[in-house]
């Protein structure tokens, strides 16, 4: 249920009628500034006429509270929020709602109150908004994600609310600077990357267009990790984050819902399906409001957490001494909702994986059904499920709401299963967010059978159905075809065929001549062979002597004769391999269970079409879509740089460009401009003064703020090619050295490069980067013969709150993943709106900006996306010859310079032509020669001020289409199928 004012009872009666103590509890006028009604917090007992009912969408019980309200201008009369009355509110908080001691008034103290002083009028506006949508019954979206990466919410709100100006000054009189209060906000730890961080911003998006909408995830107790970077590299330790609490979510004890694990299915007398026994959990609702910007719409982030009920805390063991025992089911359910994405190489990893994956949509779809339900009345008709909501699945953990809504409406709400599948197939939509195959999840048919036995019968179902198509659409004829089809396009890999469908082929097969039946063995044998050398090559490792066998065991059916081979294929044409895992696809399955499959770039998105989901688009080309992602320039440039938006105001003439971003074109016209090029150079300066602050504060580096500020900070993984770039850096340094001061001089434009970002814990490889990237600053930036000329700088922790400083202050970006690897990105949209210029290959959305922003604007280097697989064919024959600089690099690693560690295993990975973590998968080697010439190029322009800033300008200029309410745009017309709902 979204937000419900509780009323609460104001025990002090001097408050009500003192003259100076209100709270921020109404509001009355125009849909982009709010007025404060002269009351006490959230209605007190003076209150008048209206009634106030809390309904629980759950039990559909309401209750109406005995004093109502009354909202009449004549009983309390309505007022412009000032700074008078912002303080008043704060200080309220800081006495009533306290969370430290009454005492002092510091900054932790001050934060808390005056976040509860915002929340006091996003509860108007979130209650209004799920009225409204209540009243109207408008369809909704409901976006589910496992990451969500907020980022401070304090300064957003207010901005949003347009009331920093009150807010600033009212901190002031109380004694703090409102930067100072917000800074004491840590980020809320729900996500790690770009995934979480899109979500945030449709959100936002979702919110200031008036869309209705909510999103759904998980409140992580731990978040992912808090990153220290020592000598030893990347060390990780838990979150802190709601330590001392979150005072934007409000707990729903009156929403909650049962999540099954294990147990077992039954089969009623009428062949009804029950599931029974095994591990029960409650999720439990905590609602986090998200304002749109100059708009009373305020929609809903529900995350869950959950727990066990009292009694399952066996107090006989524990007064018998085994507390173990005692508390192992609160621990079991409480540790679900502990840290965002567990390591999974163990069975208890992934079973907790898993369970975080069903827990959020078990509860969601639960939550959605009821509200539903609720919507509906007394009569249901589950055939308008799908023209009332929409279920976007964002990536493939969310998957699990595809069978899961099945098993509600076949299982509980007792439908068949034909309209119960023709439902889900309207009903959810998918996002592909990535190309990488580890990325594909796919999951062990066994540990799902055990963990959710009746999702695997309707998995099953749904594999079925599928099977069917394919049969129907590629027939039998050509049986070699067919199960190349099958291979490819079943939920279920490896996995026997329905015994219905496998009757029917082995007919086929035993009409099949023996010829015939001996050449689909050979074919078949040599695509298993194709198979084997491309995993190979994707790095998936091989256990030697389980090769071995499987050799041996080739050899002797190559022994047999060619009658015991055509009996064996009778038998086997379409039997799984015993000797490899059983698994279920998750992207497969989100592609046949849902109605629209959209990838995130455009070349994103024709890989998706070309290769990846290549069976899937021939069958049903309408599914697939193009959404290119975009970022909120409320956030990423209004608030964040608050200098480049007063210049923007000032050229274009409004500040409607935060809702209206195809206005930023019109700073075209003024790229040449010498006074903007002025004001341009001093708002970035400013800027990079706040960034050398900033890394001295966190690093204990000085850095030079005339230098090029060049920035690469994303997740540390291979693909994103953070070696490459550290590499560059080390042949500069070489460089450097080996010429005198005055020839280094006049070489070299100074620079300071950088870096930050996380690698999962368990990434070996990522790991070790980080470590390399510390080591080779640690040996820079202590060379005096270098001086400011260069520095390397490795920014811990990488999170929103440091992105909002680094990025305004940014003057290079860096995005050089291997080209078709990155599904799109969005920190490089949010680079260019802050006139950074990037620097990378033609992956992802770089392909889109460099289209706006002009080919001039953008540098760019490196192999394409149709070349990658010509080039590592080219290594796996032996024929690629490295650049020399590229071996002198290696060679200087090697050569100890940067410390005692042992960087062998590092420097291999990048030699050889085959074989897990080596042959140089990501083509490091051969981009290296096309990016040290492309970094000359960017020596060159940084020379030319005049050019340079022309070159800034542009990328804002040009950075308009990557806006996300553009995105929200289309989502909204082309998948979901809603309408903006502004509140009256």
């Amino acid at each position: 249920m979204a937000a419900s004012a509780l009323a609460l009872k104001c025990t002090d009666p001097k408050w009500v009628s003192h003259p100076k103590r209100f709270a921020l509890s109404g509001y009355k006028g125009r849909t982009s500034k709010l007025a404060f009604l002269r009351t006490p917090p959230l209605g007190c007992s003076t209150m008048g006429s209206r009634k106030l009912c809390i309904s629980n969408v759950t039990s559909d019980q309401t209750q109406t509270l005995k004093e109502p309200i009354n909202q009449g201008e004549d009983a309390l009369g309505t007022f412009v929020p000032d700074a008078v009355s912002v303080a008043s509110s704060i200080k309220y908080h800081a006495e009533f709602t306290p969370s430290f001691s009454p005492e002092k008034f510091e900054l932790p103290k001050a934060y808390y109150a005056t976040a509860e002083s915002v929340r006091d009028t996003l509860i108007i506006n979130w209650n209004a908004t799920y009225d409204y949508y209540e009243k109207m019954n408008v369809k909704q979206a409901y976006y589910l994600s496992m990451e969500y990466l907020q980022g401070r919410a304090l300064l957003n709100a207010i901005g949003n609310l347009e009331l920093t100006g009150a807010y600033a000054e009212a901190l002031k009189k109380l004694g703090h600077n409102l930067e100072d209060v917000a800074s004491q906000e840590p980020d809320a730890a729900l996500g790690n990357g770009g995934l979480g961080r899109l979500a945030s911003c449709f959100l936002d998006s979702l919110a200031t267009l008036n869309y209705p909408a909510w999103g759904y995830g998980l409140r992580y107790r731990y978040g992912l990790f808090k990153q220290r970077i020592t000598e030893e590299g990347q060390g990780e330790v838990a979150e802190n984050w709601l330590e001392m609490g979150n005072p934007w979510e409000i707990i729903r004890n009156d929403v909650s819902y049962l999540v099954k694990f294990f147990g077992e299915v039954v089969t009623g007398p009428d062949g009804s399906k029950k599931w029974v026994g095994g591990e029960d959990v409650i999720a439990v609702a905590y609602d986090v409001p998200i304002p749109g910007y100059k708009t009373k719409t305020t929609i809903n982030l529900r995350l869950w957490s959950t727990k066990v009920a009292s009694e399952e805390f066996d107090l006989h063991a524990f007064n018998a001494g085994d507390h173990a025992k005692a508390y192992a089911a609160l621990k079991n359910a409480e540790k679900i909702c502990y840290i965002l994405y567990p390591g999974d190489d163990s069975v208890e990893g992934k079973t907790l994986r898993l369970k975080q994956q069903y827990t959020l949509c078990s509860a969601s779809l639960q939550d959605i059904i009821a509200r539903f339900e609720k919507r509906s009345g007394d009569h249901v008709d589950w055939e308008k499920l799908p023209e009332k909501v929409a279920v976007q699945m964002n990536d493939t953990h969310p998957t699990l709401c595809i069978p899961e809504l099945i098993r509600i409406l076949v299982d509980v709400k007792n439908l068949s299963w034909e309209k119960s599948w023709k439902i889900a197939q309207r009903t959810v939509a998918y996002t592909n967010h990535t190309v990488l195959p580890e990325a594909l999840e796919k999951w062990s048919l066994d540990l799902l059978q055990k963990l959710l036995p009746r999702h695997v019968e309707i998995i099953k179902m749904i594999d079925e159905e599928l099977i069917c198509t394919i049969i129907a659409e590629y027939g039998v004829e050509d049986l070699n075809l067919l199960k190349q089809k099958l291979n490819e396009m079943r939920i279920l890999d490896n996995v026997e065929l329905p015994a219905s469908i496998s009757t029917l082929l082995l007919e086929v097969e035993n009409a099949i001549p023996a010829e015939e039946a001996v050449a689909v063995q050979v074919e078949e044998e040599e695509e298993e062979e194709d198979k084997d050398e491309e995993k190979k090559k994707e790095g998936e490792k091989e256990d030697e002597e389980e090769k071995n066998g499987v050799d041996e065991e080739e050899g002797d059916v190559k022994a047999t004769d060619e009658k015991d081979q055509v009996t064996a294929k009778k038998k086997s044409l379409f039997d799984p391999d015993p000797k490899q895992p059983k698994l279920v696809r998750m992207a497969n399955l989100c592609v046949a269970g849902g109605f629209a499959v959209n990838g995130v770039a455009e070349i994103h998105s024709e890989i998706v079409k070309e290769e990846v989901f290549n069976e899937f688009y021939r069958l049903w080309p309408e599914k697939f879509q193009n959404k290119t992602n975009g970022v909120t320039p409320r956030r990423w440039i209004r608030f964040c740089n608050p200098d480049l938006s007063n210049i923007l105001t000032k050229c274009i003439g409004t500040d409607d460009w935060t809702i209206n971003m195809e206005k930023l074109g019109l700073l075209r016209k003024f790229a040449d401009n010498e006074d903007l090029h002025l004001e341009w150079r001093e708002a970035k300066r400013k800027n990079k003064m706040r960034v050398a602050a900033f890394l001295k504060d966190k690093t204990g580096y000085d850095v030079n703020p005339d230098a090029m500020f060049d920035v690469q900070v994303k997740r540390i993984h291979e693909y994103k090619r953070q070696l490459l770039n550290i590499m560059g850096i080390v042949y500069r340094y070489k460089k450097m050295k080996e010429m005198s001061p005055e020839d280094r001089q006049r070489s070299f434009v100074p620079r300071v490069c950088i870096f930050g970002g996380k690698a999962f814990a368990t990434y070996v490889q990522a790991k070790r980067i980080v470590k390399f990237i510390r080591d080779v600053g640690a040996t820079v930036n202590n060379d005096p013969e270098i001086g400011d000329l260069l520095k390397v700088v490795f920014v811990p922790d990488y999170n929103v709150s440091v992105a909002e400083v680094l990025i305004p202050g940014s003057e290079l970006s860096q995005h050089i993943s291997t080209a078709g690897m990155e599904a799109s990105g969005t920190s490089n949209m949010k680079f260019s709106m802050n006139g950074c210029i990037l620097i990378g290959t033609l992956d992802g959305a770089n392909v889109e900006i460099r289209e706006e922003v002009g080919e001039d604007n953008f540098f760019l280097f490196g192999a394409r996306a149709d070349e990658i697989a010509g080039l590592r064919k080219e290594r796996a024959e032996g024929k690629f010859v490295a650049d020399p600089r590229f071996e002198e690099v290696k060679a200087f690693v090697r050569s100890g310079v940067f410390g005692p560690y042992n960087y062998d295993e590092m420097m291999g990975s990048l030699e050889g032509n085959e074989g897990y973590g080596r042959a140089d998968y990501f083509l490091v080697g051969k981009d290296f020669p096309s990016y040290l010439e492309c970094q000359d190029k960017v020596e060159e322009a940084y020379k030319d001020q005049r050019r340079w800033t022309k070159m800034s300008i542009l990328n804002t200029a040009g950075s308009y289409k990557f806006s996300s309410d553009r995105t929200i745009h289309e989502y909204a017309r082309d998948i979901w199928g809603i309408n903006p709902a502004p509140l009256p």
